[in-house]
C-alpha cells in the first residue's frame, strides 16, 4: 500500500513464508523488497509474473495468539477487514483490494501499489500544505468517507498516515484494520485509534459506563483534525503530555494559533472552527457529535465548491512547452527596449528630436564636428615647428656667435 519508505534489511528475503505455506501466492506473485512492517505483518513490493504490474502485498501473520479489543483473534480480524475493504470497494479513493490468499499461518492482501507513500510522509516533506492544495486533498477524503458511511462502515482510525498518494498525488484511504460495519442507529462503546485524532464522545464511551457510545461522526472529528494540520503543520490537540492533549478533546478546547494561521484565509476556518464565523450551519471539531457536519454536507460547503477533485495526470510535453512559451516571452520583452523601431517621414519633419535615435545621431555628429573644430583651432593658434636636434640647435647658436 506504501512505497518508498526507507527500510533497509539484508535478511529481508528470509524472513518471507515458506512456498508450501503459501504456494498459491508464489505461483501468482514475486515478492520484492520490504515496504513497511508492523507488530505483526509485512507489507512488500510485489510484481503479478503474468501482466508485470506491481502490487503492495500486506503478509499477516495470524499463527501468533493474539486478540484485539473485541477478542477478536488476528485471523478473525484480518478476515472482517477484508470483508470492510470489499465492501467499500468502487471507489477512486479508496484502496482497492486486489487480491487475497490465506494459508493455515498466514493472510496475504493483495493491494494497489500507491507510490507517493503516506500524506504523513508527504506532510512532513513540505510542513504544511497550500489552501489550495488542502481544498482538493480534504475534498477526496470527504468524497470517500462519504461513500464508506453510505454502505454503512465506520473507519475509526483516520489520519494521514492511513492516507495514501497514488502517481498523481490523488489520495486513497487505507488500513481498515479497526473499521467495522454499524447500522444507523447503532453505538459503538470500544477504544480504538490514535489518540491525537480521538473523537470526545470516543474517549467518554470509554471512560463511562454510562455512555452514549458513538457513531460515524468520530470520522468527522478526525477529518476536522487532519485538515487543522494540512493547513499549518501541527495538530490542533497535540500537547507533550498525552493527558493534557487527552483533556483538551475533551474540552473541546484548541485556538488558531499566529503567525501560521495569519496567511489563511477564513473560508477554512469557516470550516474548522464554530468560533470565528458567526454564522456556522455545518462544522467539524465540535464536542456535540449531533451538531457535527456530515461528510456529504462538508462537500455541499462554499470552501470546497470551486475545486476540481480530482488531479489530472501530468502532461510533460505540454508543460514543457508551455516553459517554452515563457522563456520566449520574457526574452522578448527584455530585448524590447533594444528594438528597432519604424520611423515615419512625417514624424521626423514635425519633432525629430523627440525620438531618441535621431536625438543620439546628431549628439554624435556635433561630437564629431567639434573635436574637428577644435583641432583645426588648435593648429591656426599653436602652429607645429619641427623639433631640432640638440646638436643642430647648438651649431646654429655657435654660428650665430661669430657673425
Amino acid at each position: 500500500m506504501v512505497a518508498n519508505i526507507g527500510y533497509n534489511n539484508t535478511d529481508e528475503m528470509d524472513d518471507l513464508p515458506d512456498e508450501d505455506v503459501a504456494k498459491d501466492f508464489y505461483i501468482k506473485y514475486e515478492p520484492k523488497e520490504v515496504l513497511g512492517r508492523g507488530v505483526s505483518s509485512t507489507v512488500r513490493r510485489c510484481v503479478e509474473k503474468e501482466t508485470g504490474r506491481e502490487f503492495a502485498a500486506k503478509i499477516i501473520d495470524v499463527s501468533a495468539d493474539l486478540e484485539d479489543s473485541q477478542g477478536l483473534t488476528l485471523r478473525e480480524a484480518s478476515l472482517r477487514e477484508i470483508n470492510i475493504l470489499r465492501l467499500s470497494a468502487g471507489h477512486p479513493y479508496i484502496i482497492e483490494l486486489h487480491d487475497v490468499f490465506e494459508s493455515n499461518t498466514y493472510v496475504f492482501l493483495v493491494f494497489e501499489l500507491c507510490k507517493n507513500g503516506e500524506l504523513f510522509d508527504y506532510l512532513t516533506s513540505v510542513v504544511a500544505l497550500s489552501e489550495k492544495r488542502t481544498k482538493a486533498i480534504m475534498k477526496q477524503l470527504f468524497e470517500g468517507l462519504h461513500y464508506i458511511h453510505s454502505h454503512n462502515v465506520v473507519h475509526r482510525d483516520l489520519k494521514p498516515e492511513n492516507i495514501l498518494l497514488d502517481d498523481n498525488l490523488n489520495i486513497k484511504i487505507s488500513d481498515f484494520g479497526f473499521a467495522r460495519g454499524i447500522s444507523p442507529k447503532e453505538r459503538l462503546y470500544d477504544l480504538c485509534g490514535t489518540p491525537g485524532y480521538l473523537a470526545p464522545e470516543l474517549l467518554r464511551a470509554s471512560m463511562y459506563e454510562n455512555s452514549d457510545g458513538y457513531g460515524k461522526e468520530v470520522d468527522l472529528w478526525a477529518c476536522g483534525v487532519i485538515m487543522y494540520t494540512l493547513l499549518v503543520g501541527f495538530p490542533p490537540f497535540w500537547h507533550r503530555k498525552q493527558m493534557i492533549m487527552l483533556r483538551n478533546i475533551m474540552e473541546g478546547k484548541y485556538e488558531f494559533c499566529s503567525p501560521e494561521w495569519d496567511d489563511i484565509t477564513d473560508q477554512p476556518k469557516d470550516l474548522v472552527s464554530l468560533h470565528i464565523v458567526i454564522e456556522i450551519i455545518k462544522k467539524l471539531l465540535v464536542i456535540d457529535p449531533s451538531e457535527r457536519i456530515s461528510a456529504a454536507d462538508a462537500l455541499k460547503h462554499g470552501f470546497f465548491q470551486t475545486v476540481r477533485s480530482r488531479v489530472g495526470p501530468f502532461n510533460a510535453r505540454k508543460t514543457f512547452k508551455l516553459a517554452i512559451m515563457t522563456v520566449r516571452a520574457m526574452i522578448r520583452i527584455k530585448r524590447l527596449k533594444h528594438t528597432p523601431e519604424p520611423l515615419s517621414l512625417e514624424m521626423v519633419r514635425i519633432n525629430p528630436y523627440k525620438i531618441k535615435t535621431l536625438r543620439k545621431v546628431s549628439v554624435d555628429d556635433l561630437n564629431v564636428e567639434k573635436q574637428i573644430l577644435l583641432y583645426g583651432y588648435r593648429r591656426l593658434c599653436f602652429p607645429c615647428i619641427p623639433s631640432l636636434g640638440k646638436e643642430r640647435r647648438s651649431a646654429e647658436q655657435s654660428g650665430a656667435l661669430r657673425e
